[in-house]
């Protein structure tokens, strides 16, 4: 996957698509990475498609098989990736073989794929091949676009190219624990003595650092004073485990530029986002979303409004979590909003249990009638050494628009090199007395009048 060298991705033909997908996003991450998608009907073929698949694999860089099982498919392959010095295969015929760094895996009765590869160690320890591999597991097993696409970066990363994304991975050893107890000592005790702040360290100490899903859940399971001192001590004021991320600049996605047949200005965009909110008691409702972390809530209300002071614009997701526990709680954040240059783009930025996170927000699309609406975001927790990219779909009860949304989702959707199966439907079931409201004082739409809001 080197700049001017390719990656085969085979895999059955019934989810090329998807293999697609993930090949157009690897392209955010390094123009120079190209990913090739063929179905293993190409093997079978006595076409040019055949003779196009072994002329790829000639000079590819690593080779990704997914459920090839056909024997003639196996026995073509291995004959025809011998030179590939990177070879992986996720729930195909045992008889595939593995390879990351030129070096073959052969251990005797290992059945899974993962034990194979933990005897691979050209060029660096058996531990941190383990680690590769433990990481490449996780992320595999995880089921979700970002993570499968983490999981083929984090094998680029070890064995072809250094991804600057991927440079938290790297454990920091004594310094961290130094920097800890000189700066954060008796934010540590509190902690250990807190049985919530305890249980959290615990959990999130079973999370892979890139496996955002674990780690939220962790923190919106166990959240309490104490953690936030934590936090804010170790992570947000001293970077005690030397992290750094930065907030996403692609997919770069264009706002919403009419509504209603009327140029989009600042005030008609907060109004937007202000939604349903003076009519019902929330501004929308989260139909669905594209970031696995948030969206395993279920139950989100947004709260979007003007502040008191002059100028000012919040907003304040309300969700539910059933904790690890299995409690069911609610939590809410509160954001604070400022414009950005462009009419219908918003920065946010929050304090999430001790940690700054920021955001970067567009509104892509918003129906006339108001019943649904798209909003996208790219976002970075630095001191967290987390970034991410995800969109909402919004509408006043959390249900789908009729249609589904019919063209008008899909083309805004594609706007954010999103597709409507890479969506994740939030639960709005059992959405008993949130705790909604708003802060004395605050303010609701300023061009657009709340009656006008109705269907």
């Amino acid at each position: 996957m080197l700049p001017g060298r390719r990656s085969c991705f085979t895999r059955k033909f019934r989810n090329s698509p998807y293999r697609i997908q993930q090949a157009n996003k690897l392209k955010w991450v390094d123009e120079g990475f190209e990913m090739l998608v063929f179905s293993d009907k190409s093997i079978h073929s006595n076409d040019t498609n055949c003779e196009n698949l072994r002329k790829e694999l000639a000079h590819s860089d690593m080779l990704v098989n997914v459920a090839i099982k056909s024997q003639q498919s196996v026995e073509w392959l291995q004959t025809n990736s011998a030179s590939i010095p990177n070879v992986m295969c996720f729930e195909s015929s045992p008889s595939m073989g593995n390879k990351l760094g030129g070096s073959y895996a052969r251990t005797k009765g290992e059945e899974n794929m993962f034990g194979k590869l933990a005897n691979i160690a050209k060029s660096r320890s058996r531990k941190e091949s383990l680690e590769v591999v433990k990481t490449v597991s996780d992320a595999w097993e995880r089921h979700n676009s970002d993570d499968i696409r983490f999981c083929l970066l984090i094998i680029i990363n070890t064995y072809i190219k250094p991804i600057p994304i991927l440079k938290n991975l790297r454990a920091k050893g004594l310094s961290t624990l130094n920097c800890m107890v000189k700066n954060c000592g008796s934010k540590i005790l509190n902690c250990l003595l807190d049985p919530n702040c305890r249980k959290a360290l615990q959990c999130l100490n079973t999370c892979s650092p890139t496996d955002q899903v674990c780690n939220y859940l962790c923190v919106a399971s166990y959240e309490s004073p104490n953690l936030e001192a934590f936090s804010l001590c170790v992570l947000q004021k001293n970077n005690c485990l030397e992290l750094d991320a930065e907030i996403p600049s692609k997919p770069s996605v264009a706002p919403l530029s009419m509504f209603r047949g009327e140029a989009l200005t600042h005030e008609i965009a907060e109004d937007l986002f202000i939604g349903w909110l003076g009519d019902l008691d929330w501004s929308w409702r989260v139909i669905a979303g594209q970031n696995p972390a948030y969206d395993q809530f279920s139950c989100q209300y947004q709260l979007f409004y003007r502040g008191k002071a002059k100028g000012s614009f919040w907003y304040e997701p309300v969700f539910q979590v059933r904790t690890l526990e299995g409690k069911l709680v609610w939590r809410r954040r509160r954001y604070r909003v400022r414009r950005a240059n462009v009419p219908g783009t918003f920065y946010f930025s929050v304090l999430d249990n001790g940690v700054v996170s920021k955001e970067f927000w567009t509104i892509i699309d918003v129906c006339d009638d108001l019943s649904w609406g798209l909003f996208h975001y790219h976002g970075a927790a630095q001191a967290a050494g987390l970034s991410y990219t995800g969109a909402v779909l919004v509408s006043p009860d959390g249900m789908y628009p009729p249609d589904m949304g019919g063209r008008r989702l899909v083309a805004a959707l594609n706007k954010c090199s999103i597709k409507d199966w890479e969506l994740y439907t939030v639960d709005n079931c059992s959405c008993n007395n949130p705790p909604l409201g708003l802060p004395e004082g605050s303010g609701l739409h300023c061009k657009v009048e709340v009656r006008d809001l109705c269907c």
